[in-house]
């Protein structure tokens, strides 16, 4: 049998493509983990749009700047001109955006937006409610614990791809039409705000069949995350929350950030994350977001969410402060792809998401446009899709299928070291030096027998140090240390 379409991943854009493709379409929807394992629902802030057509330019303009003038303007005016349909699309569907007293969508802001344009569901669980939604939208089938460890591929045309179902068990799929909305590559990092399900094996397997990566080493990292849990992925504080008053201090109560930002806490998030890292590193003391400035019945209904998982946690919002720290957050590089959101050089198959580099964000994300990105160029590829009508012949691919060993017991230990390295030499502030160090330790460990997953991690992690290492100067989040 031949599906229509594979679609790799059940975030927003995995779904959301899902939701667009013809019923009547045979469809296979592949999940890594379980289906809430994904960035989607852990997605706290919002989704931005512009408000009306009035205000494309403005969201064009904060894009542009927030990147640094690095992304891609084509892309980017793409983006901000469907957002506007994409939401009212998702609306007319029976999406419940939060309203304000007039019955109007309330509208907030965030950093390094210039007005009130990021919508939000269920006050702080914006990510999770979408993704309920989208789920209730799937019209297809869903496998889920299924890990993608190749990609079929042969003359620019993908047949299809091959999964692990357990340990042993591999399965291939065929398939007209590819999706690739995997995700980023957090679980790389030591320290993250992902799921665990982002570990960059697609990119991985895009490396090794010589397609093209772009801006590997623009990698986000969120200045405000809970400090002193023990588990990697570090519980996330909103982005709204400074955007709405809370603000960033130290040991003393005092508000470094105005030192090193005219805008202070709502300055773009790699400033904010470098200048805590800097502080911290400089002084010794602790950095904390306080809350002071909150009504405890407002705080408890515009962030109800964040409110219950700090009080599990021990803290009484907003009368204490919370320590944080930056953790890895969001890669803006990825998957090199056309606007019509192909995968460039390839004839089907097409890259959406956290996982493809569009050049909308540039060196430096916006705020919650990632969301965004994920509904307009699902719907791009979805389109292009169907415009092209592109049929596989199964009997074409003749490459063998390789039998892949999943794990081996040497993982584990080199899994943690390359997560160590990551987070210490490619994280917020990079050296060149000791960027060439890890680039080298990595290639040591890509001689080893290791499994297939951890194989495609360092080839992962090999593509964000190479490009770090080609970029010389500063740029956005990618900080080169200066000696």
């Amino acid at each position: 049998m031949i599906y229509d379409y594979i679609i790799i991943g059940t975030g927003v854009a995995g779904l959301n493509a899902a939701r667009l493709i013809p019923k009547d379409k045979r469809v296979l929807i592949l999940c890594k983990m379980s289906t809430w394992n994904c960035n989607t629902f852990w997605a706290q802030g919002g989704i931005a749009s512009a408000v009306d057509e009035s205000d494309i330019p403005t969201h064009i303009k904060d894009t542009l700047t927030a990147g640094v003038n690095y992304n891609d303007k084509v892309a980017v005016e793409l983006l901000s001109k469907k957002s506007v349909s994409v939401i009212k699309n998702l609306i007319a569907d029976g999406m419940k955006f939060d309203l304000n007293d007039n019955g109007e969508l309330a509208y907030t802001k965030e950093a390094a937006h210039s007005r009130n344009r990021i919508l939000h569901a269920d006050g702080d669980a914006t990510g999770r409610m979408m993704h309920i939604f989208l789920l209730e939208h799937c019209p297809h089938a869903i496998v889920t614990q299924a890990v993608v460890c190749d990609l079929l591929i042969k003359d620019d045309i993908c047949y299809g791809v091959q999964y692990f179902t357990n340990e042993t068990t591999q399965k291939v799929a065929y398939a007209h039409t590819t999706i690739i909305a995997s995700g980023g590559v957090g679980s790389i990092y030591r320290y993250h705000t992902n799921s665990t399900a982002n570990a960059g094996e697609i990119q991985g397997i895009i490396a090794e069949k010589g397609l093209p990566l772009k801006d590997m080493e623009m990698m986000q990292f969120h200045p405000t995350v809970i400090r002193g849990t023990t588990f990697a992925r570090k519980p996330l504080l909103s982005e709204a929350l400074r955007g709405e008053g809370a603000y960033i201090v130290d040991d003393n109560g005092y508000r470094f950030l105005f030192d090193y930002h005219k805008d202070g806490e709502l300055a773009p998030r790699d400033v904010v994350s470098r200048s805590i890292f800097d502080y911290n590193k400089k002084t010794g003391l602790n950095v904390y977001l306080s809350f002071e400035t909150f009504e405890k019945k407002a705080f408890k209904k515009r962030f109800p969410n964040i409110y219950s998982n700090l009080k599990e946690l021990g803290y009484d919002l907003p009368f204490e402060r919370v320590p944080i720290s930056p953790a890895f957050h969001y890669s803006m590089g990825g998957i090199e792809t056309t606007l019509d959101a192909k995968v460039k050089g390839m004839k089907n198959l097409y890259a959406i998401g956290e996982a493809a580099c569009t050049g909308v964000h540039g060196a430096n994300r916006l705020a919650s446009n990632s969301l965004l990105e994920g509904l307009v160029f699902s719907e791009i590829a979805v389109e292009d899709s169907l415009k092209n009508d592109f049929k596989i012949k199964k009997e074409n691919y003749d490459k063998p299928i390789i039998n892949y060993v999943r794990n081996q017991a040497i993982d584990k230990d080199l899994k943690d070291n390359l997560r160590e390295m990551m987070w210490t030499h490619a994280s917020i502030v990079r050296d060149p030096k000791t960027l060439q160090t890890t680039l080298d330790t990595i290639e040591s460990y890509l001689k080893l027998n290791v499994g297939r997953l951890l194989y495609l991690r360092l080839l992962t992690a090999k593509s964000i140090l190479k490009s770090a290492l080609e970029r010389k100067k500063s740029l956005g989040a990618h900080y080169i240390k200066e000696n």
